[in-house]
């Protein structure tokens, strides 16, 4: 079986809204939906769970009603950080599924995914133990000699850009999760991140520039525009 389990445990601060950002309406449908639809759309996806920040988790099982979202089978609380709500989520999938089958995490405020990418990551994960969406770097980068100065220069074809989904098995990354507790790694920012700390190597899948993660009220904007281009395609 193939599993998402979709981030949704922040509040995001940086949006200056009452309401967690993955819970704006755009079009009068939440981002969160977006974001779900995507998966339930997708043949190779059997099941959805959502790590949901406290208190809007009936609100999201409503959503989910509303809008055909039949793939999803549970909802659970987030954590104080990104690592521990995702250990959260891997936790309470290795107690519903196989060890061998894969998950697919992904962010909530990542809706513009596209069918490609999520196939790209199920297929590269099956093949090598893990897949990470990634885009090339195509744009300088400066080391920070001080915070306001730079002297050297970060070659650009040694960087990959990461986004979501980041997929693989489910007892690989649990037991990954209980290695990065024992060694003290608590807030590693993604689990990519937290394989490298572990001394795991990661396998790229694609990614796309289209697929933004919304954080601030300028991404929102790009969404909107996405969407519009979308509509008329």
């Amino acid at each position: 079986m193939n599993i998402a389990i979709i981030i949704a445990g922040g509040n995001g601060q940086r949006m200056n809204q009452e309401i967690p950002k993955q819970f704006i309406n755009i079009n009068d449908k939440p981002i969160i939906i977006y974001t779900l639809e995507a998966f339930q759309k997708h043949p190779n996806v059997d099941e959805i769970g959502v790590v949901c920040i406290d208190g809007w988790h009936e609100i999201l099982q409503a959503y989910a009603r509303q809008y055909g979202i039949t793939k999803l089978k549970w909802v659970i609380a987030g954590g104080e950080t990104g690592q521990d709500s995702i250990r959260n989520g891997v936790f309470e999938a290795e107690k519903r599924y196989s060890e061998k089958d894969i998950l697919l995490i992904h962010d909530a405020i990542r809706p513009m995914l596209s069918q490609e990418i999520i196939s790209d990551c199920i297929i590269v994960c099956e093949r090598f133990g893990s897949a990470i969406s990634v885009l090339p770097c195509n744009t300088a980068v400066l080391h920070k000699d001080t915070d306001i100065s730079s002297a050297s220069v970060v070659p650009r074809n040694e960087l990959a850009m990461t986004q979501t989904p980041q997929a693989f098995p489910i007892g690989k990354l649990a037991d990954a999760h209980r290695k990065a507790l024992e060694k003290g790694i608590t807030n590693s920012v993604a689990s990519c991140t937290m394989m490298i700390e572990l001394g795991e190597p990661v396998y790229f899948s694609i990614g796309s520039e289209t697929n933004i993660k919304l954080t601030t009220q300028d991404d929102l904007r790009i969404f909107k525009a996405l969407l519009a281009l979308r509509e008329k395609e």
